[in-house]
């Protein structure tokens, strides 16, 4: 029988090799049984979630969201009552801005009556002035006469007029006439003489008088365009006769 020096050899390096240093390492493994491995699971899951809870709690307890049932009941009741008070508010601007709105418009009311009061004092004192250059009663002349003819142009051709007709004397009987008025104006350079009521306009009736002891007229006349005014003669006719007359520049 043969022998072979080369795997002789060969046996004895890898037997050395396998009890030197070099040799894997062998592990050893301690066999746990399986109840006490599902335990330490157990373990290990309750206390993670037992950190998971309480990092939840502190960041809800930081951020301020921690609230409770009887916080969120009170803060209910506190939004009521905002609620209620805001209504209240409300209510009470409503009132607040139409008593405002009343007054403004009683105080407008106001404006207007004493603008009114103010225009009818105005007239008032106008003819208290007219009246004061009346004469007394008991001095009046007998029969009729004009007192205090006011004439003045408020348009470029139109004349306004007053006049207080007069008649004298107790125990009169009603007077009953017309009222003429003669202007005496510059119409194309030439001095012409237009007389109211001319008969052409229908208003005769505006200037018809009907008193016992005096009248009170006044009117605005309307003059043709282009005309100057120079001056106002007022008429009283009876039957057509001249009873009285009085004149006013412009």
């Amino acid at each position: 029988m043969s022998s072979n020096p080369f795997g002789r050899s060969l046996r004895m390096k890898l037997l050395f090799r396998r009890m030197s240093v070099s040799a894997p390492r062998m592990k050893i493994k301690t066999h746990v049984p399986w109840p006490l491995r599902l335990l330490g699971m157990a373990l290990v899951v309750a206390v993670g979630g037992a950190g998971a809870l309480w990092a939840y709690d502190l960041g809800r307890s930081i951020t301020g969201f921690g609230t409770t049932r009887e916080q969120v009941v009170r803060l209910q009741a506190e939004l009521d009552r905002l609620r209620t008070e805001h209504e209240e508010y409300s209510t009470t601007a409503n009132a607040a801005e139409s008593q405002l709105n009343m007054e403004r418009a009683a105080q407008r009311q106001l404006v207007t009556q004493v603008k009114a009061l103010e225009a009818e004092n105005t007239k008032l004192k106008e003819d208290l002035a007219f009246f004061e250059r009346l004469l007394p009663a008991g001095t009046a002349a007998q029969g009729v006469s004009i007192r205090s003819l006011q004439a003045e142009s408020v348009a470029p051709n139109q004349l306004r007029y007053r006049l207080l007709v007069m008649q004298g004397g107790k125990g009169s009987a009603e007077f009953v006439g017309n009222l003429q008025l003669v202007v005496t104006v510059i119409q194309d350079g030439k001095d012409a003489m237009m007389v109211f009521p001319d008969g052409k306009t229908g208003d005769a009736d505006k200037f018809r008088l009907a008193f016992k002891h005096y009248q009170r007229v006044e009117g605005v006349l309307t003059l043709p365009e282009g005309v100057t005014m120079r001056a106002v003669q007022a008429r009283i006719l009876d039957k057509g006769q001249i009873r009285a007359q009085q004149a006013a520049t412009l």
